[in-house]
């Protein structure tokens, strides 16, 4: 029985659901990678790292080539770099909206969020 497509996105952007991930992928977006390189980017140790590398590696998002004793990673496709920039894109208008929904917040009455009194009858 074929996979839903619906359930094939699910799991890809679950590969995509860490930090280190998403990281490893903007940074792959000017160009390919050794390990270090990215190490001396990302903050973590060298097994998580490659930890991460493999499962961006068996989900086809990054290729992985040696060049000598050096593993080189890059980005599978170019579709990459235009999905973390629509993410940013999507993020930046987000926090755009509620940043303005709080100038509104701030700039409002205290009194206006009041309930108002009822008289007794």
């Amino acid at each position: 029985m074929a996979v839903p497509l619906c359930q094939k996105k699910a799991e890809f952007f679950r590969t995509l659901g860490h930090p280190v991930r998403i990281r490893v992928l903007e940074l792959l977006g000017d160009g390919p990678l050794a390990v270090h390189d990215l190490l001396e980017n990302i903050e973590i140790e060298a097994s998580n790292l490659s930890q991460q590398l493999a499962v961006l590696r068996r989900a086809g998002i990054v290729t992985s080539t040696r060049r000598g004793g050096t593993v080189l990673y890059a980005l599978a496709g170019p579709d990459v770099v235009e999905l973390m920039r629509a993410a940013r894109s999507f993020l930046t208008q987000i926090l755009h909206g509620q940043a303005d929904l709080l100038g509104e917040l701030r700039d409002e009455p205290a009194a206006a969020g009041r309930q108002p009194a009822t008289s007794a009858v």
